[in-house]
């Protein structure tokens, strides 16, 4: 592996985080590593923070919002969608994320159980996150605000947030407030400069993330369609203002910086927040400065939408 300049309280975290890897095929097996990875790195329930678990059409969610008296509206409400490579986690393995955003801003986080590759390719997620969302703006959960909406994803998560967006514009259905994507999948292909710069890096390496691809895209029309790739859209015009958070040294790295920049030129609001120094899936490491400051871009992007909606629907 090349060697990485990471700041010691990282490395300490890449270094615990190996006590879960699995070289086992069996995607049982890994399933199981990931989620004693992801409990592992989950702190204490915030304060204050209440959780509730439900279901959309038989779809299993997680709802975490302050522990008081909702607004007459409801809450503003982040629809989350996890990250696992599109083939592990579900909605109760990453509250982790979820305290790390409600210790932040007073917002309702909505995390759905969507169905998993390789035996659920592309596009269940995606329809099962569609399901949770259309259930969101009908106004199903009276604690939740049915107007002030966003989208979030991190990694895997990330590209069904994007994708979310793009099937909305496409059914010509109203757009989330904002999406926030922390060092999403954008492409299959494999030109990326980071692709090849990061590609033994630590906690996601560039065959791992392809091996990931064929299992959620099987075929080659799969990994062109935009909802499910969305660098592969030609018209990127009439989304969602963004937030997209790259770490450094990640394969990823160009996926996030160049949609950002492919939506700026398409006219909508972007901002690009560059993780110094940090490594993919470092969102787990709460308490890490780095980390903690990247979680406050991506609060404060979230702030922003709740106050733009407070300034028009006093």
């Amino acid at each position: 592996m090349s060697n990485y300049n990471l700041d010691p309280a990282l490395a300490a975290y890449v270094a615990e985080s190996a006590m879960f890897a699995c070289t086992e095929q069996d995607m049982s097996a890994r399933r199981h590593a990931f989620a004693e990875a992801c409990a592992y790195f989950t702190r204490e329930r915030p304060a204050g923070l209440k959780i509730e678990d439900g279901e959309v059409n038989g779809i299993a969610i997680r709802i975490y919002s302050p522990a008081r008296p909702a607004p007459e509206k409801g809450w503003p409400t982040v629809l989350y969608f996890h990250g696992g490579g599109w083939s592990m986690g579900s909605h109760t393995t990453h509250d982790w994320f979820a305290f790390g955003i409600c210790r932040r801003v007073n917002v309702a986080v909505v995390a759905l159980n969507y169905r998993l590759a390789p035996e659920h390719p592309f596009p269940a997620p995606l329809e099962d996150g569609l399901e949770v969302w259309k259930a969101l703006r009908r106004g199903d959960f009276p604690q939740l605000n049915r107007e002030c909406l966003a989208v979030a994803g991190d990694s895997a998560g990330g590209s069904l947030a994007a994708g979310l967006c793009l099937a909305l514009r496409d059914a010509q259905q109203p757009q989330p407030d904002r999406q926030v994507l922390a060092y999403p999948v954008l492409s299959a292909k494999t030109h990326f400069a980071s692709m090849r710069l990061y590609a033994d890096a630590p906690m996601l390496t560039t065959a791992g993330l392809l091996a990931s691809l064929e299992g959620f895209l099987p075929t080659e029309s799969l990994k062109n369609d935009p909802r499910a790739m969305p660098l592969e859209a030609d018209d990127l015009s009439g989304l969602a203002p963004a937030f997209i958070g790259v770490a450094e040294y990640d394969p990823l790295f160009d996926h996030g910086a160049m949609y950002a920049q492919r939506l700026k030129a398409a006219g909508n609001p972007v901002s690009l927040y560059v993780g110094e120094g940090l490594v993919h899936a470092s969102l787990r490491a709460l308490g890490v400065s780095q980390v903690e400051g990247f979680y406050n871009a991506m609060s404060d992007s979230l702030q922003d939408m709740v106050w733009r909606y407070s300034q028009y629907h006093p």
